[in-house]
């Protein structure tokens, strides 16, 4: 059984049936929906990070280096992390869009995402990106990343099939529930997790705005913060 949990804002971790455990965008500090309990992390066998925001590098580079673990990123921001002080791992984990790598038990894809990218401290972290991950024997969940609803979603569905899909609601920044819903319908994965809402003022859009915006055959699964779902 792989169970996904969301540590709030647009940060989750997966656990898998082999019992490797993988962090996406470890936003753990300074993220206000993040439980306390989940705030310094027991163990971690790999990063994932879909784009630069600092809000979504989060804590990826102290957690590299705490735990000894991979860090697969988008190339450009790739070699800003090892600038960081992330170890270097010869481009091993830098990936582009299109690409797919194995790491922790998975398969990584790299998917197209509208949204910008660049580092805490300015710097160009190439493009934004979502992602599918292919669990050795279980789910592939697609992440999209910061997004905004795109009709190539449609390929992604077709390339992919993925069981969960995980779509950000909050608005502002990213899609609201009413674009959520059409990238939803394009996607076709039976289960929506929302994601990047709730953590500031600024994202107003929330599950129960999307609930009665997606089609019938799509369930939407909305965990609280600290809360382990299987995918």
């Amino acid at each position: 059984m792989t169970t996904l949990t969301w540590l709030g804002h647009a940060a989750f971790r997966f656990d898998t049936a082999a019992g490797i455990r993988i962090y996406l965008d470890p936003f753990l500090t300074g993220n206000p929906r993040c439980p306390d309990a989940e705030r310094e992390p027991e163990r971690v066998d790999a990063i994932l990070v879909t784009h630069g925001h600092g809000d979504h590098v989060g804590d990826a580079v102290a957690l590299a280096q705490q735990f000894a673990c991979p860090v697969v990123a988008q190339v450009e921001l790739r070699h800003w992390l090892t600038a960081q002080g992330v170890a270097d791992d010869g481009m091993a984990h830098s990936l582009n869009k299109g690409g797919s790598l194995s790491v922790a038990g998975l398969t990584v894809t790299l998917t197209h995402a509208q949204h910008s990218s660049s580092t805490p401290d300015g710097t160009y972290a190439g493009e934004s990106c979502g992602m599918v991950l292919s669990f050795a024997d279980g789910p592939a969940v697609y992440v999209s990343g910061d997004t905004s609803v795109f009709g190539d979603m449609a390929l992604i569905a077709r390339i992919y099939r993925p069981d969960v899909a995980v779509l950000p609601i909050g608005d502002h920044f990213t899609m609201g529930p009413r674009e959520a819903a059409v990238a939803a319908e394009l996607v076709g994965a039976p289960r929506v997790v929302p994601s990047h809402y709730g953590t500031f003022p600024l994202l107003t859009g929330t599950p129960e705005t999307l609930r009665p915006l997606l089609p019938e055959a799509i369930e939407l699964v909305a965990p609280e913060p600290g809360e382990p779902v299987e995918v």
